[in-house]
């Protein structure tokens, strides 16, 4: 007669919840709790699988749509082989994405929308730090002031971190705060220009909403995220 009985070398492990340690990847952890990488990244919503990010919890066996979700100074860790970067400087992709960016990017985001829209719509009034200062001050509660080229030595450090990534890759993700320290006008050339990303790929948002954000004429960019 056949025995139907589970071993505890077959029987399935129970779903958890997993932090992330330093070293750890992804086809290291698929192999150690009998996965795949694309299981865990499916059931994370991990939008870049060769970057994770230690203290992060990892969803074992929950085959959910649970967010993966970034959370304060971690070290960045390629998914598939070593540890990059580390502190606030992650490097490239954040392991913030459109699908799984923290509420409060979120809100950064939706905040800002309607701040651009409530003051210039697509037009620029020149009065881009008054428009990203408004969005944090709604979104997130926090009051920063400066220009352009100044509110990025504003943001409180407990509150936002400069990450290292192009503006290609930042545009893809909602709710972070650009800056630049001077850009090609007359106003940008002594007080640069600061917004933040609506997520979408392109648009940014200020005292305006700006469609095709780019670097052309603009330089000494950097990025923030909310933490």
């Amino acid at each position: 007669m056949t025995d139907y009985r589970t071993t505890s070398r077959n029987r399935p492990r129970p779903p958890q919840d997993y932090v992330i340690q330093k070293g750890d990847t992804l086809s290291a952890l698929a192999a150690k709790f009998g996965t795949t990488v694309d299981q865990l990244v499916r059931d994370n919503n991990i939008s870049n699988r060769d970057l994770i990010f230690t203290g992060n919890k990892l969803k074992i066996g929950h085959s959910t749509t649970d967010s993966f979700q970034s959370s304060g100074n971690r070290q960045g860790i390629r998914g598939g082989n070593s540890p990059v970067g580390g502190g606030d400087d992650v490097g490239g992709p954040t392991g913030a994405g459109p699908s799984n960016a923290s509420a409060a990017m979120r809100r950064l985001a939706d905040a800002a929308r309607q701040a651009a829209m409530g003051m210039g719509g697509y037009n620029s009034q020149g009065l881009c730090a008054t428009g990203v200062s408004r969005a944090i001050r709604n979104a997130l509660g926090i009051g920063v002031s400066g220009n352009g080229n100044q509110i990025d030595n504003n943001l409180p450090r407990d509150k936002f971190k400069q990450v290292n990534m192009s503006l290609e890759e930042a545009l893809k993700i909602p709710g972070l705060v650009l800056t630049w320290e001077s850009t090609s006008t007359r106003l940008g050339s002594i007080y640069g220009h600061t917004a933040i990303t609506t997520g979408d790929g392109h648009t940014s948002a200020s005292d305006f909403i700006e469609r095709n954000t780019t670097n052309n004429g603009r330089t000494g960019f950097k990025v923030f995220m909310p933490i």
